[in-house]
């Protein structure tokens, strides 16, 4: 990775972290109780490497075998790197989900839940794991639809064991953000659950601003995608 590439990507950050203070403040709250998941998707391990010589250690992937190939040895390199699944999790792929991420976002369906279980118990140790919320009920999109999230936790917890922590949601790319956060936040105050991510590159302030303790930002620090 050149030089400029890294400097931009320091830049990049400082950027998004400024913003993610300011937007913190304005809400009276400490921008330290916020997570930046710099979302590396598509990058290669020099951009993850410039981003943890930046001062980030937190990282998100929409794929497993992606993370495979790019995390074992930055993981072993740089022990404070938190790995977070933010892309959807095949059944078959739960094992491996497991054995390298401290975080999965992505928990939205019944097979998926029965999955980890059984996996959680035989690894001996958990990652944090929020439910999936589908806010706009969109068909095309994965998450659990809001009239049924609480429920879905309940047996998550109760049936299956597993320690969920928070919620996730994906707004539709045409709305307006904020009804379907301030929807998220609703839902987890119901569910006793204090971890939300939600926020992206362009609405992360306003998800703050509402609650969010996790924020996923990829393109305002990476730039966009090959």
């Amino acid at each position: 990775m050149t030089a400029t590439i890294a400097e931009t990507i320091a830049a990049n950050l400082a950027d998004v972290r400024a913003k993610i203070a300011k937007a913190a403040r304005a809400a009276n709250r400490d921008p330290a109780a916020i997570t930046l998941i710099a979302v590396a998707k598509m990058h290669d391990e020099e951009a993850v490497q410039a981003a943890l010589a930046a001062g980030q250690t937190a990282f998100g992937e929409n794929r497993v075998q992606e993370a495979k190939a790019k995390y074992p040895a930055l993981k072993a390199a740089h022990p404070a790197l938190d790995l977070h699944l933010i892309g959807p999790l095949q059944t078959n792929k739960a094992r491996d989900a497991l054995a390298l991420f401290d975080a999965i976002h992505t928990l939205d369906r019944e097979s998926l839940a029965e999955t980890l279980g059984p996996e959680i118990k035989r690894a001996g140790s958990a990652p944090k794991l929020f439910v999936q919320v589908n806010t706009g009920e969109e068909p095309q999109k994965a998450g659990v639809a809001p009239k049924d999230a609480l429920a879905f936790i309940a047996r998550c917890r109760e049936h299956h064991g597993l320690p969920v922590t928070g919620l996730m949601c994906i707004p539709p790319a045409q709305d307006t953000p904020a009804p379907h956060f301030a929807l998220l936040v609703k839902l987890a105050r119901e569910a006793g659950l204090s971890d939300l991510s939600m926020g992206m590159s362009g609405d992360y302030e306003t998800a703050i601003r509402l609650g969010a303790t996790h924020v996923r930002v990829g393109t305002a620090i990476f730039g966009a995608r090959g």
